[in-house]
């Protein structure tokens, strides 16, 4: 799903020129009949071997071809938005950009975190794989940067309801097909959230599932101190991250305490500019289905808090997908 995203907004710009996806287990695929061929098949017709397969996007076929060592070493830049990667193939070319939106290097000591929509100039030298911060970290950072600047922050806490889709396509699907299966009156399928997440909010996941839902949280915590640390060491928040039963989109719901509140007016005029869209009181407030496929972030429904005068209630939403994949185009934007 990433993937796909990385795709349709690299496209929009002159990035998707020369993009080349790749990915998958190698098959044996014929172009002209658009399935993998049998053995018994093979022998009645000659079948051109290619290592790939496949793939369906926006009702178009694709060809995805296999991730080797060959067919990186020309490329500018790399990004990873699967799965499990062959992390041996990013070898065969050392001086090309890798730009990681799976957190396979969030560990690796010559890794640097990025997200240039919420930086505000900040400079890098990228010099070794680059991270694309957690979308929840970038889409605070971005409000709360801004909001500090105008109206120093004395206090924020954020609660986050993170969507099935930040676990790819499986999640999507357990969650439909756990919401199918209750209305079947039949046992539902649990691998990825080891739990009822249908119909739920769940501030702690199974067991058995993985990643949990803590060590999101603290991924986010350490994405977003960084960020914050860059825009002038904008107060740290309190998080506290919720699976909620909802197939796409991060949605927030920010508390912020200024040192001198300022009116609802004046938050909306401070938030309002390039990538954060402000809804007012005339518009409906932002919600994770209203904004699958838009850039950034918007914002709404700010209410003054009745039991403390120098607080507000924010609500806003993101396309997870989209600003990670947005944030990717910009970084190598910026190197190439």
């Amino acid at each position: 799903m990433l993937g796909r995203e990385v795709r349709e907004v690299f496209g929009e710009t002159s990035l998707g020129r020369n993009l080349q996806l790749f990915g998958g287990e190698p098959e044996l695929v014929d172009p002209a009949l658009g399935d993998t061929p049998t053995a018994k098949d093979s022998k009645k017709k000659p079948v051109k071997s290619i290592s790939g397969k496949l793939i369906e996007i926006d009702g178009a076929a694709e060809f995805l071809a296999r991730l080797t060592p060959d067919a990186l070493k020309s490329a500018d830049a790399i990004v990873l938005a699967g799965g499990k990667l062959q992390t041996e193939a990013l070898a065969a070319n050392p001086d090309s950009l890798v730009v990681d939106l799976t957190y396979t290097f969030d560990d690796a000591p010559d890794a640097r975190l990025r997200a240039p929509l919420a930086e505000a100039g900040y400079e890098s030298d990228d010099s070794g794989p680059v991270v694309i911060a957690h979308p929840a970290a970038v889409a605070i950072a971005m409000v709360l940067g801004r909001l500090h600047s105008n109206f120093p922050i004395a206090n924020a806490m954020v609660h986050i309801f993170e969507p099935a889709s930040e676990r790819g396509k499986a999640g999507v699907d357990e969650l439909q097909s756990q919401t199918l299966s209750l209305f079947s009156f039949q046992s539902m399928p649990k691998t990825v959230f080891d739990g009822q997440l249908s119909f739920a909010l769940l501030p702690r996941l199974g067991s058995q599932a993985a990643p949990t839902l803590e060590e999101i949280e603290e991924r986010i915590e350490r994405h977003l101190a960084t960020l914050l640390d860059r825009l002038g060491g904008v107060p740290m928040p309190s998080l506290r991250l919720v699976q909620a039963p909802v197939f796409h989109g991060h949605s927030f719901s920010m508390w912020v305490e200024f040192e001198d509140a300022p009116a609802v007016g004046e938050i909306e005029d401070a938030l309002a500019g390039d990538s954060i869209d402000v809804r007012g009181a005339d518009f409906d407030a932002p919600s994770n289905i209203g904004v699958a496929g838009q850039s950034g972030v918007t914002v709404g429904s700010i209410t003054p808090d009745r039991n403390n005068g120098n607080a507000a209630w924010i609500w806003m939403a993101a396309d997870n997908l989209r600003l990670m994949a947005e944030n990717a185009a910009a970084v190598i934007r910026e190197r190439l």
